[in-house]
């Protein structure tokens, strides 16, 4: 049994990972304003907000052997229509927020632990109206390969870029059919992401399957990264 700290996540894909690890046996900590609706037996929620609760709180949580971090933002708006203050907002949640609760853990964290991060595909595709999003994941894929890095061989460290996925976050920009039918164009694979579909992957990394794995962004989009058809 290994026991895993989610920070954030407690809907999406965070409620996913946890109800998928605790499936395998796991024993699962989420710190996340809001306790998700999991009753299970290994299962412990502490009450945290990475915008304003103290990073060292994470350090009454015990041995880890993995670490995942899931809050994010969407703020998609023309740049002219972005304020400063958005900027440093998508940096607060997506990358100093994780920066802190990794800083906050280093010491509890065994050898051969892995920590798994979330980015987006527009950190690496050229998107409008992605330029604060993009930015912010774009510090979380650097910080990714360095500490990978830094911290090899005693922890993993990789990163999984999705695409839009269809979770509470993303329910403003999903919330008609002809909207979903667009964004499921713009796919590969003609389909949106769902919750399961990345908290699978991250299952895999955060599993010693994924051993010989590590200072990766992996994207997880339906195709959009890479392929134009």
């Amino acid at each position: 049994m290994k026991h895993i700290l989610l920070v954030g996540g407690s809907t999406g894909i965070g409620k996913a990972l946890a109800q998928e690890l605790l499936q395998k046996g796991h024993k699962v900590t989420m710190a996340s304003r809001n306790r998700p609706d999991i009753d299970r037996s290994h299962f412990n929620h502490l009450s945290f907000d990475v915008l304003a609760s103290d990073a060292s709180d994470l350090s009454t949580i015990g041995a880890l052997d993995g670490f995942s971090y899931l809050p994010g933002s969407i703020a998609l708006k023309p740049l002219q229509m972005l304020k400063e203050e958005q900027f440093k907002s998508d940096m607060e949640i997506n990358f100093f927020g994780l920066v802190r609760c990794v800083k906050s853990i280093s010491s509890q964290l065994g050898e051969g632990a892995s920590l798994v991060f979330f980015s987006s595909v527009a950190a690496q595709l050229g998107m409008p109206f992605h330029s604060s999003i993009a930015a912010a994941k774009a510090a979380v894929e650097g910080f990714t390969k360095s500490l990978a890095a830094e911290s090899a061989p005693k922890w993993r460290v990789n990163c999984i870029a999705p695409s839009l996925t269809d979770t509470p976050l993303a329910a403003r920009l999903l919330n008609n059919d002809k909207k979903r039918e667009m964004i499921e164009e713009k796919h590969p694979l003609k389909k949106i992401g769902k919750a399961t579909d990345l908290a699978k992957l991250a299952l895999f990394l955060l599993s010693d399957d994924s051993s010989w794995i590590t200072g990766q962004v992996i994207g997880n989009d339906g195709g959009k990264s890479t392929l134009s058809i």
